[in-house]
């Protein structure tokens, strides 16, 4: 009964060592439980940091492509532009959110990871002047890491910013 007990111990421990988000296997790629916000909610946090937010169709539907939605956003996504705000002092306007339309995958923005930002001289000289350059995405875009892992791609008409955390929150 004693190594039964042992047994079930180590198999808890190692357990919650190697599970996505704990222990050996947290880094900033690693999938893990998010939790979701609603559009209101994240339009919410947005005007209380300055943070605007556009739409080509002037609408919010997430199943509609030419709306700028927020519905399922990822509260660390949101904390993320939040601190991108405070910590750069630029201007930020926000061009795509959670609707479809975009590129897949589970670091996308249907998942709630991504944002799109207009681009801005003062918002470009900080993400090249503060972040590292990693070089260029599969489609060519080049791109920056943060200090926290997030990853910023010029996209060329617009940032297109994958937040695998708040960015230091």
């Amino acid at each position: 009964m004693k190594l039964r007990s042992v047994l079930t111990a180590l198999a808890l421990v190692l357990g919650a060592l190697f599970a996505p988000g704990f222990g050996a296997l947290t880094t900033a790629t690693d999938a893990h439980a998010v939790t979701k916000i609603s559009h209101a909610t994240a339009t919410s946090k947005f005007s209380s940091s300055g943070i605007t937010w556009s739409s080509s169709g002037n609408c919010s539907n997430r199943n509609v492509a030419t709306c700028t939605s927020f519905d399922q956003l990822n509260l660390a996504t949101a904390q993320g532009a939040q601190t991108l705000k405070s910590a750069s002092g630029c201007a930020l306007n926000i061009t795509g959110g959670t609707e479809t339309g975009h590129a897949g995958g589970t670091y996308s923005h249907w998942n709630g990871y991504k944002l799109d930002f207009s681009k801005y001289t003062c918002l470009g000289n900080y993400i090249k002047n503060t972040f590292t350059y990693i070089g260029v995405r599969g489609d060519g875009a080049p791109q920056w890491r943060s200090g926290a892992g997030n990853v910023y791609a010029d996209e060329g008409n617009h940032w297109d910013v994958t937040f695998y955390n708040c960015g230091g929150c």
